[in-house]
């Protein structure tokens, strides 16, 4: 029996993946923002498919924001930028 592969949804696009096609970014217990290449840091996570315009309507939406339940501060957008590609 094939291995079940879980699937989750960009928060920018809405559309699924599989898992380790995504990037995660996570909101620790102590409250940081950042990229979770593992997928097993914990705290509240989210969803983005590694395309600029995803990145780009996420940022403009503050999709990031409601899905982590937090405020973004500019910088914390400024160092994940880096991660996603045209």
């Amino acid at each position: 029996m094939p291995k079940k592969i879980p699937q989750r949804m960009c928060i920018g696009c809405q559309v699924m993946f599989d898992k380790r096609e995504l990037l995660r970014i996570v909101r620790t217990p102590e409250g940081e923002i950042l990229l979770d290449n593992t997928g097993k840091k914990s705290g509240r996570g989210a969803y983005i498919c590694s395309g600029m315009d995803c990145f780009k309507k996420v940022v403009k939406t503050k999709k990031l924001a409601k899905a982590l339940k937090t405020a973004i501060p500019e910088e914390v957008y400024e160092s994940l930028k880096v991660h996603f590609h045209e």
